[in-house]
């Protein structure tokens, strides 16, 4: 099973934004509420939690990168 970002319901608003940044199309929305939807391409860009004016959505892990010393 593939590791998606969650969704705390209780913060979403329902704006969409998840869903036009995501290209993997891992998010739909369904009246006012977003889901996710497992896909196997997703690239857990964190994208998403990035755009989430709500802070609705959580990914599990960070993405660090180590600059060169």
């Amino acid at each position: 099973m593939l590791l998606m970002p969650e969704i705390i319901m209780a913060k979403c608003n329902g704006c969409g934004l998840c869903v036009a940044i995501c290209q993997c199309h891992a998010f739909i929305l369904e009246g006012n509420m977003v889901k996710v939807v497992e896909v196997e391409n997703c690239h857990y860009c964190t994208q998403c939690e990035a755009v989430c004016p709500t802070g609705a959505i959580s990914c599990a892990y960070d993405i660090v990168f180590e600059e060169d010393l």
